[in-house]
């Protein structure tokens, strides 16, 4: 798709000519991709494929070589990181990062945007509207009969899913997660998935992930990356067939 289709339709976000060279190594080399509004896309490929590396990039925690990153028509490789969040962009890395003291509704009281910090959050007034946002976040990630509970006694994935809902409570029109089913039993992820469903009413969503069963289960398009490129683009039965796909990734 070239740039001049991609300004005709109204695109959540355009990725165009992306590029990071690292030491002279294109980690992504002049990659586009498009995301709908509401959309669950899944970026797969080999490790090194520059999959990661691209979340980096359009959180602002990568600054790109060249290229550009739009969001809601904002040219995002301009901006901070605090800038790009305050933009309607939330990432959750791989790694859960939930404060394993407090409980699972001051955890999503933190994340309230008066919060803005673990001080801040308890010093604001914990009103009506609070309240309601947090139980509503919790119900939603399958953790409202866990709220009184510490974080640190939650499974992996239910951690997961605060981490997610820690996200969600700051209104993000564009959430981002890095293999968010990875250790997760066979319930959760099925769980997972209807989560995610459930969060595109509202949201879009770009996520990595090698589980292909879960790939399956929610992806609306997937984009197969390899040495830094789109290696091919479609539907999961699509990638799935396409040979240029099972050559380097799938048949191994």
């Amino acid at each position: 798709m070239n740039a001049a289709k991609a300004q005709s339709k109204d695109f959540l976000l355009a990725v165009e000519g992306l590029t990071v060279s690292f030491d002279g190594f294109k980690a992504v080399d002049d990659l586009s991709f498009y995301l709908d509004p509401k959309e669950i896309r899944v970026i797969i490929g080999p490790n090194g494929a520059g999959k990661t590396t691209v979340l980096d990039l359009i959180c602002g925690k990568t600054k790109a070589t060249s290229g550009s990153i739009k969001f809601d028509g904002k040219e995002l490789t301009r901006l901070k990181e605090h800038q790009i969040v305050h933009s309607g962009v939330g990432r959750k890395f791989q790694t859960p990062s939930v404060f394993e003291d407090l409980t699972v509704f001051e955890n999503l009281e933190v994340s309230y945007p008066q919060g803005h910090s673990v001080m801040g959050a308890l010093a604001f007034k914990r009103s009506a509207e609070v309240v309601a946002a947090v139980e509503d976040v919790a119900e939603t990630i399958f953790l409202k009969d866990a709220l009184e509970q510490p974080a640190s006694l939650l499974s992996h994935g239910q951690k997961q899913w605060l981490e997610i809902g820690m996200l969600l409570i700051q209104k993000p029109d564009l959430l981002m997660l890095d293999e968010p089913v990875a250790g997760m039993s066979v319930a959760e992820r099925k769980k997972t998935a209807e989560l995610l469903r459930r969060i595109t009413k509202d949201h879009t969503v770009l996520v990595i992930e090698h589980d292909m069963q879960f790939v399956g289960d929610i992806a609306d398009r997937v984009t197969v990356m390899h040495q830094g490129k789109v290696l091919s683009e479609g539907s999961i039965e699509h990638v799935k067939s396409d040979p240029k796909v099972i050559e380097v990734y799938l048949g191994h």
